[in-house]
């Protein structure tokens, strides 16, 4: 099923998704690569506030390509999501909403999205210069010495993704292959 999305959203809306649902993303969110979400898990064991408040916010797995000229960001193509497994229960645990990247997640990331009620979407990787003009805008807001790994604020519009763990547990990746399974007896 299509739906469009204006970011942010409850958690009622987010239980509303289902793993397999295309959707199309209007709002802000947020980057964060390997690089800031060790700075993040960082502060958070010394007791210190975040750099931004995550919760009910959605982090794209995004290090960008320079911007050309005239151009708001360079190619914008999702990071491979299991590079954060290690910190996402944790940020989950505090309110985070959802993820965008792409590739598998780790058991522990797919029971902590079902405990804390949150959504994993991925985006088509390779399509960097695609989706990146559906970002309109791109502001660093934190750890400026990471460049491309810095932490931007973005404002997207219709931004293409697919919903692959739902807050139900239920994962695409699992059920395209039992679907492709069973068709071939």
């Amino acid at each position: 099923m299509e739906k469009n999305i204006s970011l942010p959203i409850d958690k009622e809306t987010i239980s509303e998704l289902h793993s397999g649902d295309y959707l199309y993303l209007t709002g802000t969110i947020y980057t964060a690569r390997d690089a800031a979400h060790k700075r993040m898990y960082e502060a958070i064991g010394r007791g210190e506030e975040l750099p931004f408040d995550i919760s009910g916010k959605f982090i794209y797995y995004l290090g960008p390509t320079p911007a050309k000229p005239g151009m708001v960001i360079g190619s914008a193509g999702p990071t491979t999501s299991s590079r954060m497994d290690k910190y996402t229960p944790e940020l989950l645990s505090r309110g985070l909403s959802g993820m965008i990247g792409k590739g598998k997640r780790s058991k522990d990331v797919i029971d902590s999205i079902v405990e804390n009620g949150a959504v994993y979407m991925a985006a088509v990787g390779g399509a960097g210069a695609l989706l990146s003009k559906c970002i309109k805008s791109s502001e660093v807001i934190a750890y400026d010495d990471l460049g491309t790994e810095a932490i931007r604020k973005l404002y997207v519009e219709n931004l293409p993704v697919i919903v692959i763990v739902d807050s139900h547990g239920n994962n695409l990746y699992e059920s395209a292959v039992e679907d492709f399974l069973s068709s071939q007896n």
